[in-house]
This record gives structure tokens, sequence and C-alpha cells, in this order.
């Protein structure tokens, strides 16, 4: 049966040592630079070398992701940080920006990349496009069902990455502008404001209320009881999602899918307590789903009520004066406990002091009424939940404080007279054989015996080893402690060095040549949603972008293109060109554009995407005009020629695409959520929920340079 990779999630290096106890086989983590979560702690250079040489003396191989959209104006410095990553043998990095792909890839062909989740890889042509290109892991969008992973699997040679836990955007990775067009925080760029967390009230097109709350917030993903499913697929790797949250969450997550998988791999079945799952509950959760993966039901993908840690119930308001609450219990809490009680506004609180009878206690239990003082109104009858064990974190903290993860060896120590003390270790993986520099001598009076020498020997405390098995044979004679002590740390040193080497990457030169324009490259686009619309402004435009089926109607005009999602199920046969928006439309055409959707911010992105056989490329919405005047003229000066640029000026864009039928179980088709009186329309199609910006948007084009111009309407 197939070994399934444990992948921990590290903020900190508090985390990262908790990740290696949790029993995780890798971590991803990322640098101060050109991480998809930069509000995380995550690393400094000499904190990633520590803890890359550290992860390898474990075993456990480092992911650095360096998965954002990057400007023209950042790959100087970007250059510079992988030149001084690879120095330290990262086993990946994990890519979003496909120019820094190929840009990477051709500088160091040996360097192990991954294809993050933010390239929207949702589909077997989508990874069969990232294997081809070079990629040697793709880490799946977590819409992806385990059918359309297991095809996947066995169609493509390439290892897949699936998220198993954790938080779970509501639109798809890489899709997502609402963030940057609300705030200008981009999640494209790891400054996500979470915008799906807020709450919305959703209105009918006539502008009637049918709902309100935290309607775009999603539970937390739990897959902890479908492991043996993921294994059976023949995933390689499970991925916890949480580079920002506390170590206690990452030990205790990492440790329950430490033991699904061994448990599954030696019994075939998982074996988690009830217990267990309580504590999960009480670390962290948005109550959980088995997502897309497994089909969830739609009202147990999303949290409405509330988009925030809710922790476990453990009582209900009967009494409430003058800012003294009292709480009949349905479990147990201690002193330092932190309570929420659920009303109109949550009220939370700490409980560092309260009452039971009149006498202050420090516990009390299931059925017990407790009294406390809190900060703010409830009612009778309201839910409290326990959102911090005290013991529980306390249980944690001192073990991650006083525990150590150890490698286990094996090893024979040969003692002859006359002759050095010789030992073969092994880790499973290196076998060696360390000599004594002094011999074993005849005892003049005690001998050192064979116990002794074990012992000796295997005082592994301060290293990183612990002997499984350790055999001492042959002759006992005389040898200093010293000296075997010596030889230990000799036999240390070199069993760390073995597990340590890597072989240095060799720098290459970056080459992609020029491209002659056979063709006019300039041109006036438009792109109509609407029959009315494009009928009306259809004249002003040299080309024109239609969907189907309104593409069928009118595709004999040979101006018109046929425009395709970001998510594709099915890929329509057309030997003319289209405008594609997702990567797995590469493996089915030869004559395209790319939309914006691909998130293109810098020139290598642009001459890669030409290469692939783009005749024009759609800069991302997220660029400012100085931005696009960059990548303008570093093309131009690169290759002595104009860029085939093409660049949105006018649009209402669409912010978010959702698997989730949020207008379905509605009984709509279009809508609009509102908050804060900004209206973002919703259109709900077949497969995918659109979501709208609240306004139209407008770019200038950058002075003195020559691109297509797209208007949306």
């Amino acid at each position: 049966m197939q070994k399934i990779e444990l992948l921990a999630p590290c903020g900190n290096m508090e985390s990262f040592y908790a990740a290696l106890l949790g029993g995780c086989d890798a971590v991803y983590l990322a640098g101060y630079e050109f991480g998809a979560r930069k509000y995380a702690g995550n690393f400094s250079m000499e904190e990633l070398q520590e803890v890359i040489q550290v992860a390898h003396l474990y075993g456990v191989k480092v992911y650095i992701t360096v998965n954002t959209m990057i400007y023209e104006s950042e790959v100087v410095s970007f250059l510079h940080y992988i030149d001084e990553l690879v120095l330290f043998h990262p086993d990946a990095l994990i890519i979003e920006d496909i120019g820094m792909f190929d840009l990477i890839h051709q500088r160091y062909p040996d360097l192990e990349l991954h294809a993050s989740t933010q390239m929207h890889l949702h589909n077997q042509s989508g990874v069969q496009f990232a294997k081809q290109i070079g990629f040697q892991r793709a880490v799946i969008a977590r819409e992806t069902s385990i059918e359309e992973i297991k095809k996947i699997r066995q169609e493509v040679d390439l290892p897949l990455e699936v998220f198993c836990h954790g938080a779970l955007c509501i639109s798809y990775s890489g899709q997502c502008l609402m963030s940057s067009m609300i705030g200008g925080r981009s999640g494209n760029r790891g400054t996500c404001t979470q915008c799906c967390r807020l709450p919305y009230q959703l209105e009918t097109e006539s502008g009637k209320q049918i709902d309100q709350g935290y309607l775009l917030s999603t539970r937390d993903l739990n897959t902890l009881e479908y492991i043996g499913e993921l294994i059976e697929a023949g995933v390689d790797s499970i991925k916890i999602e949480g580079r920002m949250k506390r170590p206690e969450y990452v030990y205790y997550v990492t440790s329950l899918y430490r033991k699904a998988i061994d448990s599954y791999l030696q019994f075939q079945q998982v074996k988690i307590t009830e217990e267990e799952i309580k504590n999960l509950k009480k670390i962290f959760h948005r109550k959980f789903t088995k997502g897309f993966l497994f089909h969830d039901r739609m009202d147990h993908f999303s949290n409405p009520e509330r988009p925030n840690h809710i922790g476990i119930p453990v009582g209900k308001v009967i009494s409430f004066h003058h800012s003294t609450v009292q709480i009949k219990l349905s479990d147990s809490v201690q002193i330092h406990d932190g309570l929420r009680i659920l009303g109109k506004k949550d009220v939370g609180t700490v409980l560092n002091e309260f009452y039971r009878k009149n006498q202050r206690v420090y516990e009390a239990k299931k059925g017990e009424i407790i009294t406390f003082k809190i900060h703010g109104s409830v009612s009778i009858g309201d839910q409290v939940v326990k959102t911090t064990d005290a013991a529980l974190m306390q249980e944690i903290q001192l073990y991650l404080k006083e525990s150590k993860r150890k490698v286990p060896i094996m090893g024979t120590c040969i003692c002859h007279i006359g002759q050095p003390l010789q030992v073969t270790v092994t880790d499973q993986e290196h076998t060696l054989t360390i000599t004594s520099k002094e011999v074993l001598q005849k005892a003049k009076t005690r001998a050192v015996t064979k116990q002794e020498l074990k012992q000796k020997l295997a005082q592994l405390n301060d290293t990183v080893y612990t002997f499984q098995e350790l055999k001492v044979v042959g002759e006992e004679g005389f040898i200093p402690m010293s000296k075997i002590n010596a030889f230990r740390r000799e036999m240390v040193e070199q069993l760390n060095q073995v597990r340590l080497e890597r072989k240095a990457h060799q720098k290459q030169v970056y080459q992609r040549e020029r491209i002659e324009h056979q063709e006019k490259q300039v041109y006036k686009t438009g792109l109509f949603y609407e029959e009315e619309t494009y009928q009306k402004d259809q004249k002003k435009f040299e080309q024109v972008y239609l969907e189907e089926p309104l593409y069928q109607k009118y595709c004999q005009d040979p101006k018109v293109i046929l425009k395709l999602d970001s998510v594709m199920t099915q890929y329509p046969a057309c030997e003319n060109t289209v405008l594609i928006s997702e990567y797995g439309s590469l493996m089915h055409y030869s004559n395209f554009i790319t939309n914006h959707t691909f998130n293109i911010a810098n020139s290598y992105a642009v001459r890669f995407l030409e290469a692939m056989g783009a005749k024009r490329v759609t800069v991302s919405l997220e660029c400012s005009t100085e931005q696009i005047k960059d990548i303008y003229e570093a093309y131009q000066k690169r290759y002595q020629q104009v860029p085939p640029l093409e660049v949105v000026i006018e649009t209402r864009p669409l912010v978010m695409t959702l698997k989730y039928p949020l207008l379905k179980q509605y009984g709509q088709k279009k809508g609009f959520l509102v908050q804060n009186h900004e209206k973002y329309p919703i259109l709900q199609k077949e497969e995918t929920t659109q979501i709208y910006f609240s306004r139209e948007i407008q770019r200038k084009i950058p002075e003195g340079i020559s691109l297509t111009t797209r208007v949306e309407r």
C-alpha cells in the first residue's frame, strides 16, 4: 500500500518544532516575502537555513512557498531571494507565477518545483499541462472531487498534493479578486483581508432581502475519517492548512492525521477516538465539512451564523442580572477556560474567577451551575461554548516544551583486543561504518563491559537519534571513557553529514528567443455577456468575445471569438481563436488568447505564454498603469519588439468564482450580495456561482505604448 506524505504548515519557528513533534513527513513555510500568507510570522533567511538543516536531520522535507503574483519591478529581488534559498537546499519551491516558474526552471533545472493551488489546477488537463512544462507536483484545487483526483492519478504521472484539513476559500484559489478590489490587499499577493468572513445580506434582483449572515464563510475541512480513501486514490501528499495558526493547533492536528494515516496503513481502518475529535474542536474549528472533495451537502459547507472558532457547547444561560451570569453546564469547565456566550451579540470571557453555590471553585462538572461576571449583555437560553480548554492547552504546551522527536537507528559495535572499535550504524536509508582512533586494549584491572560500552554509545540525548537496537559483539577490554565519548560524537557527526548531504544546484542561463509577430497586434476588443449589449455596441470593436451559447449564434462573424470559463468541465471543439481562462485549456487549443484570470504581472509570464502559443496575453486586473508600463518596457528591451499585451480598461470585474451554489438553494438565478451599502451582483451558472464587483472600474493606458484594449459589458 502506498505511503502518503503528511504535510504540515509552519508560520514560525515554534510551529515548525510543533509540526516535527506531531509526526509530519514534510513542512511548508515562507520567508518574509513572496508567500501567500504574508500575515503569518514567516521566517528570516537565517531561520529558513536552520529549519531546512534541522528538518533534513529528521528526514523531513521542506517546501518553501513563493506562491504569489510577481510584479516586474520585483523580479530582480525575487531572483536574489531564490538564489539565496537554493544554497540552503529546500526540497521544493511552491510556485504560482508562471513567468517565475519558467525563470526558475531554466535557471535551476534540477530544483523541484510544485504548482501551487493558486494556479487553479482543477482537472486532468490542468495537471497534464503542469507535468508537460516541468512541474514535479501539482497542488490540486480544493474544489476537486475524489473521483476527479482518481481520474487524474490514473491518467497523469505527476505527484498530487491535496488539502485535507483547515480553512477553505469560498472562491476557487487564484480566481478571487474581492479583497484586492475592495481594499487593495490581494489574495494573489498574500495579503487577503478575508472578505468572505464578513456578514452580507442576500437580495433578489428586485431588491427583496431573502437571507443575511456570514453567507460566504466556509466551515473548516476535516477528512480524518476519509484518509483511507485518499491513500487508496493514490494521493501522494495530504496538506494541512494553517500557517497562521498557533503551534498547539499545528501539533494537535498533525498528530491526529499522523495517527489516522498510521492506523489505516497498519489496520486498514482509521482509529481516532471521540475524545480526540472533541479535543480537535476545542483547538479550533468553524464547524467541520468534508468539502467538495467528498461531496458534503451544501448546507454543511458554509457556516452563516459565525465566521470564527466556535469551540464545543458547555451549557446555557439560566439567569443574568447586573453583569452576573449563571450557566447550567452540559460539560465540564475549569479555571482559565475561554468561553463565549452566543446571543444577538456574542460575549467572550475567560474564567479567571467563578463560583458554585457561592463558593469560589476551580472546576465544575456537567449538570452543575456556575456564576461569573461578564462585560456585555446576554439572554436566558443563550448557548455557551468553550473556545479555549486551559488544561488541554497546558498539556500540549508542556509536551512541546519537554519532548523531542527522535530518528530511530540501528547499530552493531564489533570489539576485538588490539583493534579499533568498529560501529556499523543505519537509519534505514544510509549505512555507515565508523572506526575508532583508539584500539581496545587488554584490561590490566577491570574491563569495560559490553553493557557499559552499549550504554555509553547509546547516550544520544543531545542528538536527533535514538538506538532502536544496538548490539555489542566480540571481546571485552579497556578503552578510556573519554575515547568512547569521542567515538560516539564521531558517529553522530558522520551520520549528520550523510543525512544533510545534498548536491549543489548549478545555475543556468534563462533563454527565451524572440518570436516574430506575423500579424497585427493591436486591437480594440469588447467582451459582451448579453445579446442586447452585443447588438448595440459590437460595431465599436475590431474583435468581440462571446460566451456560449451566444457565440454559436454569431460565430460566422470573423471578428467574434469564443470566450471560455475559468472552470472548465468540458472543452468544446473550436478551430478559431479562443479566449481561455485557465491552464487546462492550453492542452486543447493552439490558437488562443489568455484572459486576465491567469494573473499575469511580469514580462517573463507574457513571454512564456507566448511560447506556448498565445496570440495575446491579458494582463492581470490587479496591475496598475505603471506596472503595465513596466511589463511593456521590460519585454520590449529584452526582445526588441512590442509585446502582445491586452489590457482590460473598463469592466465590472468578476471577483469570485464559486463551486458553491449560493443562489440555487433559494431558487434564484440572479441576485445581489449587500455589505456596507455596496451591492455585488451574483449570477448562478450551471457549474459555478459568479460574484461581480459592486461597480465598474476603469484603467488608464500607459502613455506612449501600443497594446490591445478591452471593454467588458
